[in-house]
C-alpha cells in the first residue's frame, strides 16, 4: 500500500503530502464500502451522552461552549488539532476558534503549523513586529503540496494573532512551522548573519559550505529541481549542511543564549531539508523511511519550539500527523505518536471528521500541483462502514467529545479500526482505517464542510 507521496516518489518527484495517507480509490469517498456497520442504537446513544454541541464553526463570538474542551485539555502543553481535509474552510476556522479559546482562557501562546520552518520564521517575525506582508509570505512559502494553506482562513487567523500582539505587546503570540520540504533563502541568511555577528572566524567556512545551496528560484521550482538532482549531489549537500550545523553546535555558549539557540535551530532546519532529499527517492522501498524521518523531525521541531519558548502550543496539521497511532501502513510512524512518547499526557490529540460537503484539492496523480490545478471536489455522504456514517447520526450538526469519557457501547465501537476519510492535497482520498479511541483523545465532527477560500497570490496584504 502506498501513499500519494509514495506514488510521486516512484517517479522521483517528492511532494509533501500529508498529501495523502492511504491508497487512492482503495475506499470510495462516499457510499457503501460493502462492510457491515450497523451499530445498535446504544452506540449512538452513548455518543449523544458525551457529545458537546459547537455554537458555531466560525472563529468569532463567545467561546463558553468550549469550556468542556478546556477541561479535557487539562495541563497538556501541546494540543494537536487535526483536519480531515486540507482544503476545507471549516476545519481551519474551528481550529482558529479553539486556538482563540486556549489563548484567552488557558494561556497558550504558540501555534505550530504543518508548514516549512522557513515559512514559520517569516510569519513569526510578522506577528512580533508587524513588518512584512503576510499575503506575500504565504504566496512565496505555501506552494506545491502546501498550496492549500494559501487561504483566506489562514490569513484571517494570522491577522487575529497579530491584533492580539498589538494589544498585548508584552505577552505575544508566536508562530512556527514544523515541516521540512523546503528551506527558504531567508533561513540561510539568518544563519549566515548570526555567524557574521557572533562567530566571524567561521564566516568564510560557513559561506563556502552554503555556496550554491540558498534557493534562487520560487519554492515550487526549487522542489521540482531538488528531486531530480543526482543522488550524489543531494547527499553532498546534506554533508555540507551537516558540517555547518556541527560548527555552530560546537560554539554553544556556556550560558543561555536565545539568539545562538535559534540560529542553531535554523541551521538544523536547513540540514533537515537537505537530509530529506538525500534519501534515494527513486527507490519505492525507501518511502516508509522517508515518511518516518519526516514525522519524527516534525515532532522534534515542535518539541524544540515548546522548550525554546516555554509556551503551551497548539499544533495544526492533518489528522494523520496528529494521531497518536498511525492510520495507514504508508505512514509507519505519526508525529503524534512521537509526541505522546515524549510528553505522555502532556500531549492531547484532537481528531476531526465530517460527513459530506466539498473541498479544494488537486486531482490525484499530479506530480507537482500548482494553483491552477486546485479544483472543487464534491464529497458525498459517508456510507455504511465509515466511522463518519455513525458519527453523523448524533443529533448535533457540529459537536465535539472527549473520547476518554465514552460509555461502554461507544467505547467498544471506537476501539475498532474502521475506514475514515482523510483528504490531503489530492482527491480522491485513500484508505485510512482509524481506531478513534486509540488514535485521539478528543473528536470534532461536522455534518458538512465547504471549500477553503483561495487567495489571489498577487493580492496586496499586510496590516
Amino acid at each position: 500500500m502506498t501513499c500519494s507521496l509514495g506514488r510521486r516518489l516512484a517517479v522521483a518527484l517528492l511532494v509533501w503530502v500529508t498529501a495523502l495517507p492511504g491508497t487512492a480509490a482503495a475506499v470510495p469517498a462516499g457510499g457503501d464500502t460493502g462492510a457491515s456497520d450497523a451499530p445498535d442504537g446504544g452506540v449512538v446513544r452513548d455518543l449523544e451522552r458525551i457529545a458537546r454541541p459547537l455554537r458555531t464553526t466560525g472563529p468569532s463570538g463567545p467561546t463558553d461552549d468550549l469550556r468542556p474542551f478546556g477541561e479535557a485539555v487539562g495541563d497538556a502543553v501541546v494540543v494537536g488539532i487535526g483536519e480531515a481535509a486540507h482544503g476545507s474552510r471549516e476545519f481551519v476556522t474551528v481550529r482558529h476558534r479553539m486556538l482563540r479559546y486556549l489563548v484567552e482562557e488557558k494561556g497558550f501562546r504558540s501555534f505550530v503549523l504543518e508548514a516549512n520552518w522557513s515559512a514559520g520564521a517569516r510569519l513569526d517575525a510578522y506577528l512580533r513586529t508587524g513588518c512584512g506582508d503576510p499575503v506575500r509570505i504565504m504566496a512565496e512559502e505555501f506552494q506545491d503540496a502546501h498550496l492549500l494553506l494559501h487561504s483566506r482562513e489562514y490569513l484571517d487567523m494570522l491577522r487575529w494573532m497579530r491584533a492580539f500582539n498589538v494589544e498585548h505587546p508584552g505577552d505575544p503570540l508566536r508562530f512556527a512551522g514544523d515541516d521540512i520540504g523546503y528551506a527558504g533563502p531567508e533561513l540561510y541568511d539568518r544563519v549566515v548573519d548570526h555567524v557574521r555577528r557572533a562567530h566571524p572566524d567561521l564566516l568564510a567556512t560557513v559561506t563556502e559550505l552554503y555556496r550554491g545551496l540558498r534557493p534562487a528560484v520560487p519554492m515550487g521550482a526549487w522542489m521540482r529541481t531538488a528531486v531530480t538532482t543526482p543522488l550524489e549531489e543531494r547527499q553532498d549537500r546534506a554533508e555540507r549542511t551537516g558540517r555547518v550545523l556541527a560548527l555552530l553546535r560546537a560554539r554553544e555558549p556556556a550560558g543561555a543564549d536565545g539568539d545562538h539557540a535559534l540560529a542553531v535551530q535554523h541551521a538544523t532546519a536547513v540540514d533537515q531539508v537537505a537530509r530529506l532529499y538525500a534519501f534515494d527517492l527513486a527507490d519505492p522501498e525507501v518511502v516508509p523511511d522517508v515518511m518516518v524521518y519526516r514525522d519524527t523531525v516534525m515532532a522534534e521541531n515542535t518539541l524544540w519550539w515548546h522548550r525554546h519558548t516555554g509556551h503551551r502550543v497548539v499544533l495544526g496539521g492533518h489528522d494523520s500527523h496528529v494521531y497518536t497511532l498511525t492510520s495507514t501502513p504508508s505512514l509507519p510512524l505519526a508525529q503524534g505518536t512521537v509526541l505522546r512518547q515524549r510528553l505522555g499526557d502532556g500531549y492531547r490529540a484532537v481528531a476531526v471528521s465530517f460527513d459530506r460537503g466539498a473541498v479544494h484539492a488537486t486531482e490525484e496523480g499530479l506530480q507537482n500541483p500548482a494553483d491552477a490545478d486546485v479544483r472543487r471536489f464534491h464529497v458525498p455522504p459517508a456510507g455504511p462502514g465509515f466511522v463518519e456514517h455513525t458519527l453523523d447520526q448524533v443529533s448535533h450538526r457540529a459537536w465535539y467529545a472527549d473520547l476518554r469519557d465514552a460509555p461502554p457501547a461507544a467505547r467498544a465501537w471506537l476501539d475498532v479500526a474502521r475506514p475514515k476519510r482523510e483528504i490531503g492535497t489530492d482527491y480522491p482520498p485513500g484508505e485510512d482505517r482509524v481506531s478513534l479511541s486509540r488514535s485521539a483523545d478528543l473528536l470534532v465532527h461536522l455534518h458538512a464542510i465547504t471549500p477553503s477560500t483561495r487567495l489571489d497570490r498577487a493580492a496586496p496584504g499586510g496590516t
